[in-house]
């Protein structure tokens, strides 16, 4: 970086000290000078220009030899002497009939010297060559300076990358050994940067076993030192990798599952990612039975062992977060009860075994009968069934008790022992209101079981809404 270029009149403005005891000399020159555009400072002895010196330095001192007290020899001397102020140009001034010691002027200090009467074109034109001298003097050691603290960046990054390097070489050592026995798929990466803003643009492949190169139908050979990774992570997960730049970046590691299809199945990983130098390691590991497990598991925990419907665990909590629902909205919340007629009869006629059957159809025949997804229906205990409808008045609610009942006729299950039917029935409660502060999702399922008991009591086989 060069930093002496065409130096501008502008840029050779600057402060300009004269020190001089006779007052028409300081009245010339400060006149002179100011009509150029450079700000004067004025002295009439040695010992008021050391002090305005020290207080405020000056780029260029005009200073007269002759002066009591100290004289300008001496006033140099202490200048230079000094290392706030020994690089300020100073400019002797002496007259003509004057005896003038030019080779003491240059030994003190001087760099120059004008003589009385002053000549305008001289004295301007030395004083701008002196201060252009200056300034590419000034100009060249902030460049030193710029070029001495590129150069011990670029030391410490050559060591940290020499370390970088080190670090790198002995982790390979130690993955290579694991690579081959390991049983997990397994992968060291290193950082591939933008050379000019620094950011990570990819990943490189330094170590690959068998089993990673095998997850992406790849051989080890196929993927080690290739610019590969964004292209495969972008293609299965686009967001993961900007949390794997994280990772570098950071030193934060990484774990997540994440599900990919292998040889045309849908199988289940778990990766670990952690920083590597500059780069990270990763394993993955295939965790597919213990998912599929999992998967199973939270699927049992909500739904009914017998029916396969909602059990009565995820109604109590649907029915909670419907209320809020409707309630922050404002609109209507149906609630439908259910009963199998006479279900102990059937049980004690047809044994467990048919009666486990029949609440089995009772139950698809329930859920087959809903059309939006977000209605719910959930076995409440027993023989009864409870429909929850969110955003549905009592009008629309009664349309689906009546769809609910005939649907269970058309099953047409015999039930030789109802006191109300040849074919299993049912009895509906229903209640409908909108969600308020006063009320809660235990008032609505009271109101629809008063329902319920009131169409059992009016014969079964039919519905009842609260009022």
């Amino acid at each position: 970086m060069n930093l002496i270029m065409n130096i501008s009149e502008e840029n050779l403005a600057g402060t300009i000290l004269i020190v001089d005891d006779q007052l028409p000399n300081l009245k010339i020159l400060a006149t002179l000078l100011k009509n150029n555009n450079y700000k004067v400072k004025k002295a009439l002895d040695g010992e008021s220009a050391l002090i305005s010196i020290y207080k405020d330095i000056p780029d260029l001192i005009l200073l007269d030899i002759k002066m009591p007290e100290l004289d300008g020899y001496q006033v140099c001397q202490r200048l230079k002497a000094h290392p706030k102020t020994k690089d300020i140009p100073v400019l002797f001034i002496s007259a003509l009939n004057e005896v003038f010691d030019k080779v003491k002027a240059f030994e003190v200090g001087g760099i120059d010297y004008i003589t009385k009467p002053f000549q305008e074109e001289e004295v301007l034109a030395r004083v701008k060559s002196q201060l252009t001298i200056q300034t590419q003097k000034n100009l060249l050691e902030k460049e030193r300076e710029i070029l001495t603290l590129e150069r011990k960046n670029l030391q410490e990054e050559i060591k940290q990358r020499k370390e970088t390097e080190a670090i790198l070489y002995q982790s390979r050592a130690l993955i290579s050994g694991i690579l081959t026995s390991s049983l997990d798929a397994i992968a060291a990466l290193e950082a591939i940067r933008n050379p000019r803003t620094a950011k990570i643009i990819d990943f490189r492949c330094l170590l690959v076993n068998p089993i990673m190169a095998k997850v992406f139908n790849q051989e080890p050979e196929d993927l080690i030192g290739k610019l590969v990774v964004k292209k495969i992570i972008e293609k299965n997960n686009p967001g993961l990798f900007v949390h794997f730049i994280e990772v570098v970046e950071t030193g934060k590691s990484l774990e997540q599952d994440f599900r990919y299809n292998y040889q045309q199945e849908q199988r289940w990983y778990h990766f670990i990612a952690v920083k590597l130098g500059d780069g990270f390691a990763i394993t993955v590991r295939d965790i597919t039975v213990r998912k599929n497990l999992e998967l199973e598991l939270n699927r049992l925990a909500i739904k009914d062992g017998l029916t396969c419907i909602s059990n009565r665990r995820t109604f109590d909590q649907t029915i909670v977060k419907e209320w809020r629902c409707c309630h922050r909205q404002q609109q209507p919340l149906s609630l439908i009860l259910s009963d199998v007629d006479n279900f102990k009869f059937y049980n004690d006629f047809y044994g467990h075994q048919l009666g486990d059957d029949c609440l089995k159809k009772v139950a698809q025949t329930l859920e087959n009968t809903l059309q939006r997804p977000s209605d719910l229906v959930a076995r409440y205990g027993g023989e009864e069934f409870a429909v929850i409808l969110p955003n549905t008045d009592q009008e629309g609610a009664i349309r689906v008790a009546k769809r609910i009942q005939e649907a269970i006729r058309l099953q047409a299950i015999p039930h030789e022992k109802s006191k109300v039917s040849k074919i299993v029935s049912v009895s509906i409660g229903i209640s409908s209101m909108i969600p308020t502060l006063e009320t809660s999702p235990d008032t609505l399922i009271k109101m629809a079981d008063q329902a319920l008991y009131q169409a059992k009591e009016q014969g079964r086989d039919r519905y009842a809404i609260s009022l």
